[in-house]
């Protein structure tokens, strides 16, 4: 043997025996290292779980993830010949050719896009991008966007007028309605809405626009939950109605029947002011429909298609055949559609008394007399469409980039449609198909999704109760790019993701065994890597601060009062809340405990998207920002802020509203160093 193979041989036997040795306290240290991420011992999490799966960007990140399509809502064309698909995830446009089972892509859409309608003579499309704050506008012959229709926040639901002369546009952030004049291409009309409103649909008669709201309004814990269904007249293009529906949210979607006499609502009754160990009997999260009488003063009556061991979950559109007959509601969270015999429901209503109709609102066992079937479906079931002729209805499987094709007749899933989506099932997608499914909880009663609906928050405060009753109220938090923000829960006593979902989960939340270590594996990836914030457009779309919003960040920056007083470090606004997150993720004690709270500090919260988060504090008792001080931190502790006069404190929220998430800060800032370059270049 040559020296140099001897040279290397033993320069290999070397490593090797050093690798060997120090194996050994390098798997003790991972091993302890493993079991503090997990919060558990033993589990078989392995250095691939967290350094290839959950990073979010780079080459490493392209190579594990893929882009998915994730259809969201569709429509028909009158032929019942044409499928329109919005693939929310990769903001296209999906037309299938039904006959040829065949599929064309019309991108880029703006993005997050959310929903469709056509124009009567079927040449147009116009697509809401929640996102981007406009109506794209898609001439469907040449498959080009021929136009774009400003709107308000968050553009979700769209109508159009029976005279095709108006667009109804759902802003969901900003929480109105934007009727937009389509021979005039602009606004004309805003009118305030519910809270988070993403569903509409103009009646029959095209008399009547129906808006549902997602969020409840605002009140203090202990009050009857109510959301907002906002009534429109066309006519004179005002509200004429604000029906507040009694202890109900995330109502999506809403349809009316052919002739009109009835407007049914999915919804989820919710029990948060129960406390949660209340799961493990069930009747935490119930799941029906609201029916509301269209007519002057018409009643609303609320039915649920629970089953007493078996929930439904996360109700989210809903589909009525041109007969009258049946509807069909997508049940996202337990992968079915729910089919409901509308005539037997109209017996009930006909022949209940008032007293059994408020009672039938929390009956597990009423479903039975009006429920014929539940169709089983891919993952995640969204956005549906019914043929002209009644006899297809066609289902978003969110999840698994198909869409269903369900026979109404025979009430049988006949097959899918594949839209061409990635084949491979990434970890972080197989997190995403975990969080939206309601099997991990006991009795199916909801999944993730329901207190995170667009895995953000639902603005309820809940009775957390573990080992005491009624204490420790907690305002829900939301999951949007919270990867670096550890730790974790309003006390910050979660070190990361992998404890707050964990074990903690099940015992708090789901009373049923823990995620596997793999789905909990996933989880984790998804939920640290795969959710972005959305732009703040409202506030700060091109991170140009107004000059009120200038004045307002002196404010959060400065050290002295307005007496030239020093402000001492722990108690300036930007000591706790640090950029780029505004949060130094350290515990605090602010004086906001509560009675029934436990004598615990604060993690400080991150201030990303304010605007969409209210109501505020760890128990939700703010029902604005300017509560936080002027009635909830009269001493101080919260930041030295009671020299401020009523304008200083309003430049200061509004500097607190503008604030986005870091990556679209430097997503401009990038921008306009290329424009300076540019301009640079030029002279």
């Amino acid at each position: 043997m040559k020296r140099k193979h001897k040279i290397i041989l033993a320069l290999l036997t070397i490593f090797l025996a050093g690798l060997i040795i120090a194996w050994f306290p390098f798997h003790k240290w991972a091993r302890k290292h493993t079991d503090w991420v997990t919060a558990s011992t033993g589990h078989p999490v392995n250095c691939f779980s967290c350094h290839l799966y959950m990073v979010r960007e780079g080459p490493v990140a392209w190579l594990v993830n893929k882009t998915y399509l994730s259809p969201f809502n569709l429509t028909l064309s009158n032929d019942g010949n044409t499928l329109f698909t919005l693939a929310q995830e990769s903001n296209k446009l999906i037309i299938t050719d039904l006959k040829k089972n065949k599929n064309t892509e019309v991108e880029p859409l703006g993005e997050m896009p959310h929903s469709i309608v056509l124009s009567h003579d079927e040449q147009t499309a116009y697509i809401s991008c929640q996102w981007a704050d406009y109506v794209s506008v898609i001439d469907l012959k040449n498959l080009k966007e021929k136009d774009r229709l400003k709107t308000g926040n968050g553009p979700a639901g769209l109508a159009l007028s029976n005279d095709s002369k108006f667009l109804y546009v759902v802003n969901s952030y900003s929480n109105d309605v934007s009727i937009i004049d389509l021979s005039k291409k602009k606004e004309i009309k805003r009118l305030q809405a519910g809270n988070n409103p993403t569903g509409i649909r103009i009646s029959p008669d095209g008399e009547t626009v129906y808006v549902t709201s997602r969020r409840g309004l605002i009140a203090p814990y202990g009050t009857p939950l109510e959301t907002e269904l906002t009534i429109i007249s066309t006519d004179i293009q005002k509200v004429k109605e604000r029906k507040n529906i009694e202890s109900a949210y995330l109502m999506e979607n809403v349809e009316f029947t052919s002739d009109g006499d009835l407007a049914i609502i999915p919804l989820i009754r919710p029990k948060n002011y129960v406390p949660s160990i209340q799961v493990e009997r069930g009747w935490m999260m119930t799941n029906g429909i609201g029916i509301i009488d269209h007519k002057a003063n018409g009643r609303v009556i609320q039915l649920l298609f629970d089953e007493p061991n078996s929930y439904y979950s996360d109700p989210f559109d809903i589909a009525i055949t041109p007969d009258g007959k049946k509807a069909f509601v997508s049940n996202a969270g337990v992968n079915c559609v729910t089919v409901i015999d509308i005539d037997s429901v109209r017996s009930i209503i006909n022949n209940s008394t008032d007293e059994e109709l408020r009672i039938y609102a929390n009956h597990l066992g009423i479903s039975s007399r009006f429920v014929i079937k539940r169709i089983p479906v891919g993952a995640n079931p969204k956005g549906m469409a019914i043929s002209s002729d009644g006899k297809k209805l066609y289902v978003a499987e969110m999840l698994d980039d198909r869409v269903a094709v369900i026979n109404t007749e025979t009430l049988e899933k006949e097959g899918s449609i594949d839209l061409g989506g990635p084949r491979r099932i990434t970890v972080a997608r197989h997190g995403r198909k975990i969080l939206n499914n309601a099997g991990g909880t006991f009795h199916n009663q909801y999944s993730c999704y329901t207190c995170h609906p667009d895995t953000h928050e639902d603005g309820l405060v809940y009775n957390m109760a573990s080992k005491d009753m009624g204490r420790n109220l907690t305002n829900t938090m939301s999951l949007r790019n919270i990867g670096k923000l550890a730790p974790y829960k309003w006390t910050g006593f979660n070190q990361t993701i992998y404890k707050q979902d964990g074990m903690r989960f099940s015992t708090v939340l789901t009373r049923t065994e823990a995620f596997s270590p793999k789905d909990l594996d996933a989880l984790v990836s998804y939920i640290m890597t795969g959710i972005k914030n959305p732009p703040n457009l409202l506030y700060n779309p091109d991170g140009k601060l107004t000059p009120a919003q200038l004045k307002g960040k002196a404010i959060f920056e400065r050290t002295h009062n307005n007496y030239g007083y020093e402000i001492p470090v722990t108690n300036r606004c930007i000591t706790c809340h640090t950029p780029p997150f505004y949060t130094n993720k350290k515990s605090v004690d602010v004086s906001t405990l509560a009675a029934s709270d436990d004598s615990v500090l604060f993690d400080t919260p991150h201030l990303i998207n304010l605007h969409i988060s209210a109501p505020y504090l760890h128990d939700g008792r703010a029902e604005t920002l300017e509560e936080i001080w002027t009635i909830y931190g009269q001493d101080e502790m919260h930041g030295e802020l009671n020299d401020l006069t009523k304008m200083e404190l309003n430049y200061l929220i509004e500097y607190l509203m503008s604030l986005r998430d870091p990556e679209y800060e430097a997503r401009d800032s990038k921008n306009n160093s290329k424009i300076i370059h540019a301009i640079i270049g030029r002279k």
